[in-house]
């Protein structure tokens, strides 16, 4: 559709906001939020009626674009007839949502737990392997994010923990596979894998694994940088795991339904985890919704002894119908498969061309719909482009990138000295290729602050 100005409307939006709004992540005077008129598939449009091609897919969760009819439909029906129900009683949509992906989950991941978002769901999983084994530590990476409450993000490994870091949260953090900027002065993928998993061994036997009750990992990290763990790993911290009698969890939470071009990324990896979390892409964030999927083996710790954990909101009615709308969407105009696709076949190959022209570009890394491209100041040394955890002048190349993108009707994912590009699972190959060609335009700007 072509949007039409609304300039009155949307000054008042603005002024709402920035009166009452207190958002997230933001020194609250310092910013200066677009104010969105509305949004429809891969766009959305202010109130001046300028598009944007959504390259971000909102904060990576609209995986099936905004406002599909039929899963607006589904929540509508289902306002109509039960609009809310506690969690302690048996409800079609929250059962059905619950089978629906259940048979998706890898392996005996059959019981799910339902939460508001992927934070809690984290938190819910730990608390789970704790009563699960007994012990108190968790083990998680550096380059890393689950979320922004107190266990969760404690557990992350990026400078969002820092503020409140507690340092008697349990947790420790190691060093993942990250073969661009390796810890292990490794030389190959193999190298990378394998001295990976000594790392993290060795970590666990100066911890003590009788006190280590779970490792948690992004199986894609998405934040820190898309980061695909090499062949082999993922399978070697399961075998660690069972060695040690350590809860192995995998957080799902963005790399989840569709966004790898799989329902989800451990089925890359052919691994099962004990515990799965996921939110976001469920039901692509029409309605809040996480979960916690639960192995057989953790489930019957809780057969007789009761699980002390619960929230008013757990399986919501309303977010649970969008979760089995969505699912059913994916399922019937195969968007898991199309995402695999154009993966393979529009943005791998455009993004290794642009590799090739920007000399900004050090690395790309991705699958399906969920891609990065490492940006640098130089190839040879592999410099960030920006400085880690760069704020106000000393981030200035990275905010030229994205004024540049948006300028063009391009919405950008920008984190430290990535950009992202994670567009709904459904885009369509015409505007797929638009948004490239704008990233192209956009990493030329970057490439002014290259040597």
């Amino acid at each position: 559709m072509t949007p039409e100005p609304h300039l009155q409307a949307g000054a008042a939006v603005k002024a709402a906001d920035r009166a009452h709004v207190f958002h997230s992540w933001s020194a609250q005077e310092l910013i200066d939020p677009l104010a969105v008129a509305g949004a429809e598939g891969s766009y959305f449009w202010d109130y001046e009626g300028k598009r944007y091609l959504d390259l971000a897919s909102g904060l990576v969760y609209t995986n099936i674009g905004y406002q599909h009819p039929k899963v607006v439909a589904a929540i509508q029906e289902q306002a109509g007839r039960m609009t809310t129900f506690a969690p302690a009683f048996a409800v079609e949509a929250r059962s059905e949502a619950a089978r629906l992906i259940a048979e998706r989950t890898p392996g005996d991941l059959d019981k799910i737990f339902f939460t508001n978002g992927g934070a809690d769901a984290v938190e819910h999983a730990v608390r789970m392997a704790r009563l699960h084994t007994g012990r108190p530590k968790v083990l998680s990476t550096y380059r890393s994010y689950h979320g922004g409450t107190q266990q969760a993000v404690n557990l992350t490994g990026d400078p969002r923990r820092w503020a409140s870091d507690s340092g008697t949260a349990g947790v420790v953090h190691f060093w993942g596979p990250f073969l661009y900027r390796s810890r292990f002065y490794a030389e190959t993928e193999e190298q990378e894998c394998a001295r990976a998993l000594e790392h993290l061994e060795t970590t666990i036997a100066f911890e003590g694994p009788a006190s280590v009750a779970a490792i948690v990992l992004e199986t894609v990290p998405g934040t820190a940088g898309i980061m695909m763990p090499p062949a082999g790993y993922l399978a070697g911290v399961r075998e660690i795991c069972d060695k040690y009698g350590i809860v192995f969890v995998l957080d799902e939470v963005m790399a989840g339904f569709g966004r790898t071009g799989t329902w989800f990324a451990a089925d890359l990896y052919d691994v099962v985890p004990d515990l799965m979390t996921f939110a976001k892409g469920v039901n692509s964030g029409y309605v809040p919704l996480g979960g916690v999927a639960i192995s057989a083996k953790i489930a019957e710790t809780f057969a007789e002894r009761p699980y002390p954990g619960g929230l008013t909101y757990s399986g919501h009615p309303l977010a649970c119908a969008a979760a089995v709308a969505t699912i059913n969407v994916m399922a019937e105009e195969g968007i898991v498969e199309h995402a695999a696709r154009l993966g393979a076949e529009v943005v791998e190959p455009a993004l290794r061309e642009l590799a090739e022209r920007h000399p900004s570009v050090g690395e790309v890394r991705g699958t399906g719909m969920f891609w990065a491209l490492e940006l640098v100041k130089s190839r040879e040394t592999r410099e960030p482009l920006v400085p880690y955890n760069a704020t106000g002048q000393a981030a200035t190349p990275m905010s030229a990138f994205a004024a540049s993108a948006k300028a063009h009707g391009v919405w950008p994912f920008v984190n430290m000295n990535r950009t992202h590009v994670v567009p709904p699972c459904n885009i369509s190959e015409a505007e797929l290729k638009e948004g490239l060609a704008v990233l192209d335009t956009a990493l030329s700007v970057a490439d002014e602050y290259t040597e």
